[in-house]
């Protein structure tokens, strides 16, 4: 019967700390496999590198819009640029003009 306590006494005694060294351990295992844990580092920078591309790629097309809606400033339209637009809208061609189409 002594035995019995003993060990129940032993038992209950190391109980407090199995469960802490369990949560030790899955802490760990979070940090390490977690959502926001070291494995997925790498997957954050890939991320960040593809948005960063893709940045530069708008910023690019956002420049070019810029340019031509400065081009159309109806202060100081750049009549190229006006004579392009109306004929590509009013489908309007001299006859004796040659069209080379630009793919």
């Amino acid at each position: 019967m002594a035995h019995i306590a003993k060990l129940r006494l032993l038992l209950f005694s190391a109980f407090g700390p199995a469960i802490a060294v369990l949560l030790l351990i899955l802490f760990a295992g979070y940090v390490v496999l977690g959502s926001n844990g070291v494995l997925a580092w790498g997957d954050y920078t890939r991320q960040l590198r593809d948005a960063r591309v893709q940045l530069k790629q708008v910023e690019a097309h956002r420049q070019e819009l810029r340019n031509r809606v400065d081009l159309l400033d109806p202060r100081r339209v750049d009549p190229d640029l006006s004579d392009e637009l109306i004929r590509r809208q009013l489908g309007v061609v001299h006859h004796d003009e040659v069209i080379v189409p630009l793919n």
